[in-house]
């Protein structure tokens, strides 16, 4: 009888002992993940990370104008040539704004803003600068944002042949083209402009100034046209 409830007694005391090691290793278990959402939570996130050109001057800064600098409401739009939102309002908004610009009712003027989360951005801005030097950059514009998804970072690494290609498409003469491009002509014209916006602490592309006010995102041609007419209130003009 003894004996019987001694082994009864270790068998309770073995089960015991077993409980006890499954709760301390859930407790480690359950402390170490809180060790490790703690972790988490205090790294630091990554994100796209480009050079930033310390001698760029914001005061060079020129941009690509495009209709008539005296117009009575001046908009300036800082973009990147592979955001998918700058995309979506050269194609979709910009339309109805060159008949804003064709009525002489605003000035439009790009500056170039390239991101660095994205890989083909400043080849874009290149390409674009280089049709400039022949009178091309607005075609040049429309060509690169239509094509988007030909010469972005997720369709190629190397992007000239498309870019290429594009500049024979908008009628450059594609060998003085590509000799400034290859010589990257007017990279000090991007880094100025991307210096501006950064002067002014443009967040994000889009951003549009139109009259005194920054406005982010890809506005739609209503949301366009109502802030047009509130900065030529504004200005006092009909």
């Amino acid at each position: 009888m003894e004996a019987g409830r001694g082994r009864r007694s270790r068998v309770v005391s073995d089960q015991r002992k077993s409980k006890g090691a499954f709760w301390a290793l859930l407790g480690a278990v359950a402390v170490l993940g809180l060790i490790a959402i703690a972790y988490v939570a205090a790294k630091p996130k990554s994100r796209g990370i480009t050079e930033v050109d310390l001698k760029a001057d914001p005061s060079q800064a020129r941009g690509y104008l495009l209709g008539d600098s005296t117009a009575p409401v001046q908009v300036r739009e800082f973009a990147d040539f592979e955001c998918p939102a700058c995309m979506q309002f050269a194609t979709l908004t910009e339309p109805d704004v060159r008949k804003l610009i064709d009525l002489k009712k605003i000035s439009f003027r790009f500056y170039d803003f390239p991101l660095g989360m994205h890989r083909n951005t400043w080849e874009a801005s290149n390409a674009a600068a280089c049709a400039d030097e022949q009178g091309k950059f607005w075609p040049m514009h429309d060509a690169l944002f239509a094509a988007q998804d030909q010469w972005n970072g997720e369709a190629t690494r190397n992007p000239k042949s498309v870019l290429k290609g594009l500049a024979q498409q908008v009628g450059l003469d594609v060998a003085k083209w590509e000799s400034c491009y290859d010589e990257q002509r007017y990279r000090s014209r991007i880094a100025a402009n991307r210096a501006e916006g950064e002067r002014i602490h443009i967040g994000s592309t889009p951003t549009f100034i139109i009259g005194n006010k920054m406005i982010p995102g890809a506005l739609s041609s209503d949301e366009f046209i109502r802030y047009v007419n509130e900065a030529t209130a504004a200005a006092g003009r009909k």
